[in-house]
């Protein structure tokens, strides 16, 4: 989970993807390995903002690599891991709360966010990809 100004950052240069997650945090990027599906979602179009958005706004496969830091100025240098994203349209998450497996409880659906990274069944990846447009063998289902 990530603002959608944040998310599009790591996919907007084709063949340079990144990821970051929990504030640049490395210890959940060493759980990512090479081949996993990754998408983004944006509950907001800014960091902290209150423009909703609720969206996924990326998608793609984890690269060979370790983590790595990134120096970004002004202090901060987070980590990052690299990504092949594919091509893919940003997506409501309404429609596809109801099928979900990782939704509980539908008037708690976004508890899981709260967590920023945690794994998905490929039943789910394939309905975010799908509503995304995304190629299925792109994304190696």
């Amino acid at each position: 989970m990530a603002s959608a100004t944040h998310a599009r950052r790591g996919c907007a240069e084709p063949g340079a993807g990144y990821m970051q997650v929990c504030h640049g945090k490395v210890a959940p990027l060493r759980r990512v390995k090479p081949g996993d599906r990754v998408a983004y979602y944006a509950p907001t179009v800014t960091m902290g903002g209150s423009d909703k958005l609720q969206a996924f706004v990326s998608l793609g496969l984890v690269k060979p690599g370790e983590p790595y830091a990134f120096d970004m100025g002004g202090g901060f240098v987070p980590f990052r891991k690299d990504v092949d994203y594919v091509p893919a349209q940003e997506a409501a998450i309404a429609p596809l709360l109801d099928h979900f497996e990782f939704v509980q409880d539908r008037a708690r659906w976004g508890y899981a966010f709260r967590f920023g990274l945690f794994a998905i069944s490929d039943h789910d990846m394939r309905l975010i990809a799908d509503a995304m447009g995304a190629d299925a063998d792109s994304l190696h289902f």
